[in-house]
């Protein structure tokens, strides 16, 4: 009776809900380790914010990501915490020292924590993609190794890359052009005689909103502007037509040689 006790709660707990948080500098990760806080803009919450508008949902876990920034120890989750209590405090009332700052009178969500826990093993953004906010289940948190495993996204740019590679194609991964002073990062780059290919792999989870729809539409019309082809994958063709979608590319190559 004891160990069934035991199992379910430990099997509860797994299932909690995990906010992915980010931390933009070094000093907010210094404030997270000895004041044990760690700060949400209200707008996020709100109707306007519709980015972070899932923040409403419940959690009591947070882990936080260290961006590029942090230099060895970036691109990176290291740290999580159960939520104590949180509350609504100005951001001047957090941070007094940058009462210049734009927004030093806007309200954020104050999360409160009794202590700061470290993961076994950081979780690591290895196929490099932007991080924010967004959830995960604590038995997740403790079983992923890097980013997509975390937010169950399978490894598309991987698959395509080794299948490629195993068929003689060359291939530039996380390239990055500049046009018309925007940058773009591209999944894959192919470079032909009569032209250059983009690859853009497209995860269901990141590419299916009205907001990222529209920035791969902007996307696509610099790249062929500029003389680019562009070739997007979605997820599912990847995992359950990797022939079809390689022989697209093996096409395009041929048109450009």
């Amino acid at each position: 009776m004891i160990l069934y006790s035991y199992c379910m709660m430990k099997a509860v707990s797994e299932n909690k809900t995990v906010l992915v948080g980010v931390l933009k500098n070094k000093n907010d990760l210094r404030i997270l380790l000895k004041q044990h806080w760690y700060r949400i803009p209200v707008f996020y919450l709100s109707k306007e914010g519709a980015i972070l508008r899932p923040l409403k949902k419940k959690f009591k876990y947070i882990a936080f990501y260290q961006p590029a920034g942090f230099g060895r120890r970036g691109k990176r989750i290291e740290y999580y915490a159960r939520l104590k209590r949180r509350k609504i405090v100005k951001r001047i009332n957090l941070l007094p020292k940058e009462r210049n700052h734009l927004r030093a009178n806007d309200d954020y969500l104050k999360c409160e924590f009794s202590k700061i826990e470290k993961l076994p093993k950081p979780i690591k953004n290895i196929i490099p993609r932007r991080v924010s906010f967004g959830f995960t289940t604590l038995k997740t948190l403790f079983s992923s190794h890097d980013i997509l495993e975390l937010y169950g996204i399978p490894p598309t740019e991987q698959i395509i890359e080794r299948r490629l590679r195993q068929i003689g194609i060359k291939v530039r991964p996380e390239f990055t052009v500049l046009i018309k002073s925007k940058r773009f990062r591209i999944d894959f780059v192919i470079f032909c005689k009569k032209g250059k290919i983009a690859v853009e792999c497209d995860n269901k989870k990141a590419h299916t909103g009205k907001f990222q729809k529209a920035k791969d539409r902007i996307k696509n019309s610099y790249l062929r502007r500029s003389g680019w082809r562009v070739i997007r994958l979605k997820e599912r063709d990847i995992i359950e037509h990797l022939g079809r979608c390689v022989l697209l590319i093996q096409k395009t190559i041929k048109v450009l040689s």
